[in-house]
């Protein structure tokens, strides 16, 4: 089988760990990068040994380039998936897949147009962690899950970050944003849809500087919620505590994810993660016991998303790590600040369930 080109667009502190995995990947070739800083593209390529390094214009303008994987900031993110999907490219975004719903439903009709797919992060969610707990969960080991609770407790990514400015940006900064998406995306791996959000968001510590390098000491401006907390309502009637904080300046010892059961519980370990423990707790024991992980997989699998989307294409099936679940996501993480703004309970209006194709799918058996 031939191998799908691709080029990655962006060039920063994330890039390497997808250069470095896709290398010897079965189903694709990275043949190029491109920055909006050209010698960031050209100091990539050298490093990991890349044919070219363009321009993101002369990226797009590749015809043999068949797939973007888009890797620029998230205030980005939208424009370039979109340039991308005009190109008649693929596009694996990082996450999130927009700032705005609005961008979002764009990237989606667009892609549905063309007949074209469109995956974004987080795909921790495929590694052993989550679905050694989901094979649990789905062989009726906690009964019927009923409630679960989920915590990022940090103290912000400005004390290792060389440039953390953009976590605080309006609209696509601060810790839902940010972190959210593993949280979130697991949760609905494990629960199925959410269907409306209540939630509180303020700006705790609004006084922060850059704790590391070229930018060291500069006051950063923190302009969206840094504490975010509140209840996810799921489809299947399962209720999730929920906070994300960047105002955790002296740890915590709170779970990173716990689901409930009528007839047990399952501890799992940090979804920002693809591997981790599983613990299983049955009603009327007093023990924990660790579950043997469905299969192997190692600490930072990134690009197993993009995998799995290449042989979806390939086998014209749904991919698992879909634009239309980073929307769903992104509905939920957005409703958190909407809820705590308006004083209500947010009614969702998407809903996700792998395997349902869209479109695109009947265009793909038609070639």
């Amino acid at each position: 089988m031939q191998k799908m080109k691709a080029g990655i667009i962006g060039c920063g502190t994330i890039s390497g760990v997808y250069f470095t995995n896709l290398k010897n990947s079965p189903w694709v070739e990275v043949v190029a990068c491109a920055d909006i800083v050209l010698d960031n593209a050209k100091n990539k390529a050298e490093e990991f040994n890349i044919p070219k390094a363009y321009t993101v214009e002369e990226m797009l303008a590749q015809s043999e380039i068949e797939l973007i994987i888009n890797l620029t900031i998230p205030a980005s993110h939208a424009n370039v998936d979109i340039a991308s999907l005009e190109a008649g490219k693929h596009v694996y975004s990082e996450k999130p897949l927009a700032i705005t719903l609005d961008e979002a439903r764009r990237i989606l009709n667009i892609a549905d147009q063309k007949g074209l797919r469109v995956g974004c992060a987080p795909d921790t969610f495929l590694g052993s962690g989550i679905q050694t707990a989901k094979a649990a969960i789905d062989s009726g080991q906690i009964g019927r899950p009923i409630a679960a609770t989920a915590f990022m407790m940090g103290s912000g990514p400005e004390a290792w970050h060389p440039n953390p400015e953009f976590f605080y940006a309006s609209g696509g900064g601060g810790p839902m944003m940010d972190m959210g998406p593993y949280y979130v995306s697991a949760l609905v791996e494990l629960l199925g849809p959410a269907s409306r959000v209540s939630a509180s968001a303020g700006i705790q510590i609004p006084d922060r500087v850059v704790a590391s390098g070229p930018l060291q000491a500069k006051p950063i401006t923190v302009q969206t919620p840094t504490h975010l907390a509140g209840t996810i309502d799921f489809e299947n009637g399962a209720i999730v505590s929920m906070i994300t904080s960047f105002d955790i300046f002296g740890g915590s010892h709170l779970p990173w994810i716990e689901i409930y059961g009528t007839h047990g519980t399952l501890s799992l370990g940090d979804p920002n993660y693809f591997n981790g423990e599983v613990k299983l707790r049955k009603h009327g024991s007093d023990e924990w016991v660790l579950l043997e992980p469905v299969f192997e997989c190692g600490k930072n699998e990134r690009g197993l998303g993009i995998e799995d989307m290449i042989q979806s294409i390939h086998e014209q099936k749904d991919h698992r790590v879909s634009a239309r679940l980073a929307y769903h996501v992104l509905e939920i993480m957005h409703s958190f600040q909407q809820s705590s703004l308006e004083g209500r309970h947010i009614v969702l209006q998407s809903t996700y369930r792998y395997g349902k194709l869209p479109a695109y799918a009947a265009a793909e058996s038609t070639n």
